[in-house]
């Protein structure tokens, strides 16, 4: 049986009544439904969320301290006392998870942060200007994506590592130079990006009418061109965040990384490496750890891209 809306007059709606009544749909609000209607994104986001959280207030909650060396339990597999396990030291895996995801995880979106702005830069002003300044920028660009990362990443960590421990601290010294190197070299498919969108977007007519109003330079760029382009960036900025981890986990593995009393997951790994055949859960959870969370990020990134896409259906 049909159902009809009564105003607050105590009259029937009528159905132009209704469709006033209704919330307006935004860019936005269509992107949300788009992205929940994608299950593995969805799935994506409750995890990342969960480890985002349990990293945040997990060691406030379980406060197992991360470097109290107990010989006896040694390698001890998952139990009440200790659900995780302990490794070859008898420290408690559970504690050092926790603590060690939120460098982990710090470093990835701290390096995502510094990459998405230093590409959303370079790629705006290459794509609105053009000629020369798009030709040196991009040309330097592509130096740095013909150079292989994994050796640049090794070489500038070893140069600069010690003096930066030395001049303000060890962890605040590292993860410094970990955030600045891991964003300093992961920017350029961003810039790419952002290029291109504002070399279609200049030509549309919005923009003739702004250029026609006499619009300053800066606001055609950050109120006109970049809204437009945000749906690509905020797609890369989230892959960004699982490069990062991954580089990070990488340098710790190859102990480059944070030093060995800071538990990053990957610092975890290269601990552990000789470990697989005695205590199996000693690698395999922060390898778990890492490879959940990239997982899940990869899979929110393809939901933000269907979501973000004007080519999709709403």
């Amino acid at each position: 049986m049909a159902t009809s809306i009564v105003t607050t007059s105590g009259a029937a709606a009528t159905p132009a009544d209704q469709f006033l009544s209704r919330k307006p749909r935004t860019l936005w609000s269509d992107a949300w439904r788009q992205f929940r209607r994608h299950h593995l994104a969805m799935a994506g986001l409750t995890v990342f969320t969960i480890m985002v959280v349990a990293c945040a207030i997990g060691p406030m909650i379980w406060q197992q301290p991360i470097d109290d060396i107990d010989f006896l339990n040694r390698n001890a597999a998952p139990s009440l006392q200790h659900p995780l396990g302990t490794n070859n030291l008898g420290q408690d895996m559970l504690a050092r998870i926790l603590y060690g995801g939120r460098i982990s995880l710090s470093v990835g979106i701290v390096a995502m942060l510094i990459a998405v702005s230093v590409g959303t830069t370079v790629g705006a002003l290459a794509g609105f200007f053009g000629g020369f300044t798009d030709t040196l920028l991009m040309r330097f660009t592509e130096l740095l994506i013909s150079l292989p990362q994994l050796p640049l990443l090794l070489l500038v960590i070893y140069l600069f590592r010690d003096q930066l421990r030395q001049t303000i601290g060890v962890e605040t010294g590292t993860f410094l130079l970990m955030v600045v190197v891991i964003g300093g070299l992961r920017w350029m498919a961003v810039a790419r990006l952002v290029r291109a969108s504002f070399l279609s977007l200049k030509e549309k007519e919005f923009m003739e009418a702004a250029r026609c109003l006499g619009t300053p330079t800066h606001r055609m760029i950050v109120n006109h061109l970049l809204p437009n382009a945000m749906s690509q960036v905020i797609v890369a900025g989230s892959l960004s965040i699982a490069a990062a981890i991954l580089a990070e986990s990488t340098l710790s593995f190859l102990g480059l990384g944070f030093p060995p009393d800071y538990p990053t997951w990957g610092r975890l790994l290269f601990d552990a490496k000789d470990l697989l055949d005695i205590a199996p859960h000693v690698v395999l959870i922060p390898g778990a750890m890492i490879f959940l969370t990239v997982l899940s990020i990869n899979f929110i990134g393809d939901g933000l891209r269907d979501a973000l896409d004007p080519r999709k259906g709403r």
